[in-house]
């Protein structure tokens, strides 16, 4: 497969384009194909990447990924936000964790977790 110049492909392309790879993930979870994740998560982060480059920053645009019929494509948008829409990933990490779907559910109870981490160590005046 041709590798497509990420820099020429519209935001809402993207987007479309994380949901692709992330549901492919979920894929592969299923069976246990370990180095196909690995690879779909690098293509993921490429486009995290790439969104995060325009101008103005467009990862918020992963946000619209939060009603998404794939556990795993709102797993990782949530977590891939959680920086720049913190209330909003928060919500949805946890409505992923109460919905008992695993095994984003735990993955995602280890999100809050850290999450909660970070923020104690901050209120600690540790972080």
């Amino acid at each position: 497969m041709r590798k497509i110049e990420l820099s020429a492909v519209s935001v809402d392309d993207l987007v479309q384009r994380f949901a692709a790879v992330t549901r492919e993930q979920d894929k592969a979870l299923l069976v246990g194909q370990t180095a196909k994740f690995n690879r779909l998560f690098d293509r993921m982060m490429e486009i995290y990447d790439e969104l995060k480059r325009r101008p103005g920053d467009q990862r918020s645009a992963l946000v619209s990924l939060f009603t998404y019929p794939n556990m795993q494509v709102r797993l990782q948008a949530a977590k891939l936000t959680k920086e720049i829409a913190p209330l909003e990933a928060r919500a949805q990490l946890q409505a992923i964790v109460d919905s008992k779907w695993f095994p984003q559910a735990g993955d995602a109870g280890m999100s809050l977790s850290i999450m909660d981490g970070d923020l104690k160590l901050e209120l600690d005046g540790r972080g």
